[in-house]
């Protein structure tokens, strides 16, 4: 293979955006739509990579903040390529550090920020670790407080040296407390900029770096919850010469469907779309039916780690003194490794016990439960049952918040 990525669509849903396709990268291919878990140090929290590719995950996503910071880019580009740093055969994701360099710096913890007055704009009084101008950011590192600045090239710099096969424009992180005037000026000025630097930057390393596979670069959309802004996001960005696009940035959760819409209405069909955080079962259908390919979240590790099981029902902790004495498998209709091979009591004893064995075993559980309902979506979109398999799923999953 001598292009970075090859995209192609195969089914439409009727009544929606959403499609079915393959993207074929160096490190292999993506059936599509498809999650993508996190490991955000080259390393998935509690797993190793076998586990995780024996989950069904066709590819990863690790960040390039922190593996700037720890153990830095030219370490893993020293071992070859991160494929080859963490012994993983699959294709890999980067992001391009902005939101944590933006988000650990201001504060803010998530990218759907659903709280606040966007009219008072919060964020300017926290600017304390990260500083943000037209050429880049300043930052102090949440590890040891020394000074680093972030420009759109080394961002690709950095994701270069990581030598993921799918990798992430540079962009501004605003949040639903910046106002109107503020997006705009973020686009204008900064976002939309540091992609054609990003996009300029690609070029050149994938041109020097010749004996390494060819990497792709996605762009990123933002434009908060402004229908205008968004379309405009994804028109200006639409026409650069982007492998794909990332829709990223802040917005409100009851609006995620609309958000994802606007976007990709007006992005080329022919490329392959990235909705960058997001891993609930509500957002998961309302992001693919608008048309998103492939997505990626922290959360169901995270939360695995904690006790939180997935089931078709919804979320079970696993410590609920219920569980002390069932011999049977946390999910007997699961086919995933930990629920074929041991029963809830044991998992709730690793829990109770702080055994790291716990977090290991709810991890491969959570992580196959996402990786399976979006291949059923997958299949749903092909055989045409994508609005029924919706009501039903989320009508058990969300029934006992009813």
């Amino acid at each position: 293979m001598t292009r970075a990525l090859e995209f192609t669509v195969h089914e439409r849903l009727d009544g929606g955006l959403a499609r079915t396709g393959t993207i074929v990268t160096p490190h292999g291919t993506i059936e599509t739509p498809a999650f993508i878990p996190v490991g955000t140090q080259a390393a998935m929290k509690a797993l190793t990579p076998e586990q995780l590719c024996e989950t069904g995950a066709q590819a990863m996503l690790v960040n390039a903040y922190h593996l700037y910071l720890r153990p830095g880019h030219k370490v893993i580009d020293g071992a070859g390529g991160v494929h080859t740093f963490m012994h993983w055969r699959k294709p890999t994701f980067s992001d391009s550090g902005g939101f944590q360099v933006m988000s650990l710096g201001v504060g803010f913890k998530k990218v759907i920020d659903m709280t606040g007055d966007r009219t008072e704009n919060v964020a300017r009084k926290k600017d304390k670790l990260a500083w943000i101008d037209d050429d880049g950011v300043r930052f102090k590192s949440h590890l040891d407080g020394s000074m680093h600045i972030f420009t759109p090239e080394l961002s690709m710099q950095i994701q270069h040296g990581i030598g993921a096969d799918i990798t992430f424009a540079f962009d501004e992180l605003t949040t639903l407390h910046h106002d109107y005037q503020y997006q705009v000026e973020s686009l204008e000025r900064r976002t939309h900029p540091w992609a054609q630097r990003s996009l300029a930057e690609h070029q050149r390393l994938n041109a020097e770096r010749s004996h390494r596979p060819p990497q792709a670069l996605f762009g990123v959309i933002q434009g908060a919850n402004y229908e205008d802004l968004r379309r405009y996001s994804a028109k200006i960005l639409g026409a650069m010469d982007f492998d794909g696009y990332g829709l990223g940035g802040a917005l409100e959760k009851d609006k995620i469907g609309d958000i994802v819409r606007w976007m990709n209405e007006e992005l080329p069909e022919y490329k392959p779309r990235h909705m960058l955080g997001i891993s609930e079962p509500d957002d998961i259908f309302a992001c693919i039916e608008n048309g998103a390919d492939t997505f990626d979240c922290v959360s169901p590790a995270r939360v695995a780690r904690n006790g939180a099981l997935y089931t078709t029902q919804g979320r079970v902790n696993i410590t609920r003194a219920q569980f002390a004495n069932d011999y049977t498998p946390f999910d007997a209709d699961c086919d995933c490794y930990t629920c074929q091979h041991y029963t809830s009591a044991y998992l709730h004893h690793l829990f109770k016990s702080d055994e790291i064995l716990g977090k290991t075993l709810a991890t491969i559980h959570n992580e196959r439960f996402i990786v399976r309902l979006v291949d059923t979506i997958r299949t749903s979109i092909a055989e045409g049952t994508f609005f029924a398999f919706k009501e039903k799923f989320l009508g058990d999953y969300y029934s006992q918040d009813a």
